[in-house]
């Protein structure tokens, strides 16, 4: 994997400490190589920390068959290891190889890396595995820092390989070759800015998400829930903080806001409320989640408890687009006669057509037994006065706020009393539509993910006003679909769109600046977190147009700086480069 070639931006990091001997340093030519293909020896390493991270890092470099010492001054941290330990940095005289993973606190990690000065060989490479704070300023403390990296671990296979402007070539080199020959990890080298590519990226996604909770907007498994079935995230983003530890997130969410001034970095108070009562996640066994032996232990329900549907017999969806094809569908899949209406009747023919072709479909790889059975569910209408008679009426129109509220001002005059009312959008609030009727306790949010036969979340979105039988009911209803619902409050983004696409404009500003490049940004998130796509291989397939509009809705509602649509995202729209609708986004595919 390539290098960042975006030098400009990584020696502007740190300009200012380049001064007195370093700025001899700098000028001062280094020692002729061993020999272009004659590597480093990585015979002995030590780690210093041995915490989650550093325990684990001891563990996978003794079974790659490396000599490992591991040093901690808590005698409860030596003992999780099977590696020689020790509280004194001085065995540490005659390694090859230091890496550094204390807690992500920049004076602690400073005072470590003054005192190994005078205790590890000259020659010796030495490691900081931190994931906000500046390598270059720990460089800055260091004997010898044209000989310290940044080595950022994530997941089974990602590493950061952090070069600063003190960092010889060789250095760099030699951990690369040693993360890819001796321990088949796939290294990144990016230049030193707060947070990286991968942290800079996921924890103002993480403390976004427990601020939900905090204000009560959303429970902690509907928040995990909407991100997993949402948007195919291997883990929810509570359940990663308390992977992580919520000490640590406290600590380099707390590094990162000390260098970006980002308010969305100031640490949500519920984690430091949390990290008082020793609730750090699966490591202390209790967190978000309770923990048994590391796993999880399920305690709680989804939905209202005592409170009893409405009946659902029948159902309207309004609409002929991808959306309400796919909702269609998966109603008279589930064995409810549905009756859908459109604007004309070449509009409705298209529906059914698209609706037997995905049939079909299904009925070929045998994940259905006869289209017919179901088909025979549907009917079609281009008049609304044919949902007169219906339970649930879904809308699935266009994204525009006056066409909607038009709709439900004809759906209140046309609907039994009593007949919920429920819109499918994904941006617009809820309750605009609700009060264009004359029963605004009958509307509710089912904001179903495209393609709806597929995607398993539904959010269900509630008003002020929205009454809690029909709460349930949408429940009871999505339930009956086998589906996954998720309460949340009629708030712009609702749980998934307001996590996702702040955490999708920050990678756009990420290009933007220069840092890295798409394929850089998507490799470390995909290898990083597990993700199934990288952000910009996301942001073509959802549309930049899309993207777009949900992003500017974020910035109006919440007043939030970081919120702000990157420019670059602007000017691809402008351009016409809306992503693979258009054969060209972040990627142009007409050349593939």
């Amino acid at each position: 994997m390539r290098a960042s070639p975006h030098k400009a931006c990584d020696a502007g990091h740190g300009a200012a400490y380049v001064t007195g001997r370093y700025a001899t340093l700098l000028s001062t030519p280094r020692p002729a190589r061993r020999g272009a293909t004659v590597s480093r020896d990585f015979a002995r390493i030590g780690i210093i920390g041995l915490g989650t991270l550093g325990a684990g890092l001891a563990e996978e470099l003794a079974r790659a068959g490396f000599y490992v010492v591991g040093v901690d001054i808590d005698s409860a941290a030596r003992a999780r290891v099977s590696v020689p330990v020790s509280s004194s940095v001085e065995v540490l005289s005659d390694v090859d190889l230091v890496i550094e993973a204390v807690p992500e606190r920049l004076e602690l990690k400073k005072r470590v890396f003054a005192e190994l000065g005078s205790v590890v060989p000259p020659s010796a490479i030495v490691a900081s595995a931190a994931s906000a704070l500046s390598v270059t300023e720990l460089a800055v403390a260091a004997a010898h820092p044209h000989r310290v990296v940044g080595l950022h671990f994530l997941g089974d296979s990602l590493v950061e390989v952090v070069r600063t402007v003190f960092t010889d070539p060789e250095v760099v080199d030699d951990a690369v070759e040693l993360l890819t020959g001796r321990l088949d990890r796939n290294p990144l080298v990016v230049g030193d800015r707060p947070g990286l590519i991968t942290s800079s990226l996921l924890f103002a996604y993480l403390n976004q998400a427990v601020s939900f909770v905090e204000s009560g907007y959303a429970t902690r498994d509907d928040v995990d829930a909407a991100m997993r079935y949402g948007c195919g995230l291997p883990t929810g983003p509570l359940a990663v903080v308390d992977r992580i530890g919520l000490d640590t997130t406290f600590d380099v969410l707390t590094a990162l806001y000390a260098q970006s001034g980002d308010r969305r970095h100031a640490p949500s108070p519920l984690l430091k409320q949390m990290i008082a009562g020793g609730l750090l996640g699966v490591k202390s066994g209790r967190g978000f989640y309770t923990y048994v032996d590391g796993s999880p232990v399920v305690d709680s329900s989804v939905g209202p408890e005592g409170v009893e549907a409405r009946p659902v017999r029948t159902v309207g969806v309004v609409g002929s687009g991808t959306m309400a094809t796919g909702i269609v569908e998966v109603f008279a899949k589930a064995g409810y006669p549905v009756i859908y209406v459109t604007r004309s009747d070449a509009k409705s023919a298209a529906v059914l057509a698209a609706l037997t072709k995905s049939l079909d479909r299904a009925v070929a790889k045998g994940k259905l037994a006869s289209s017919a059975e179901v088909l025979s569910r549907v009917g079609a209408s281009s008049s609304y006065d044919d949902l007169a008679d219906v339970d649930l009426v879904v809308e699935a129109v266009v994204e525009d706020l006056d066409v909607k509220r038009t709709l439900f001002e004809t759906l209140d005059a046309v609907c039994k009393p009593g007949a919920v009312l429920a819109t499918t959008t994904s941006s617009l609030p809820v309750i605009e539509c609700a009060t264009a009727t004359k029963r605004p306790q009958d509307v509710v949010g089912l904001h179903f993910f495209n393609p709806a036969p597929v995607m398993k979340l539904v959010e269900v979105v509630s008003t002020v006003s929205t009454a809690p039988d029909v709460v349930a009911t949408a429940h009871a209803v999505t339930g009956s679909l086998g589906k996954h619902p998720v309460n949340c409050r009629d708030r712009a983004g609702f749980i998934v769109n307001a996590l996702l696409f702040p955490y999708l404009n920050d990678a756009v500003a990420m290009l933007d600046a220069h840092y890295a490049d798409t394929d850089e940004i998507d490799t470390a998130v995909t290898l990083g977190f597990g993700y199934p796509m990288g952000p910009f291989a996301l942001l073509d397939v959802v549309g930049l147009d899309v993207s777009l509009a949900i992003q500017k809705e974020l910035h109006t509602e919440f007043h939030e700086p970081g919120f702000s649509p990157s420019p670059l995202l602007s000017h691809l729209v402008a351009a016409g480069y809306l992503g693979r609708k258009t054969q060209r986004g972040f990627r142009d595919y007409a050349r593939k």
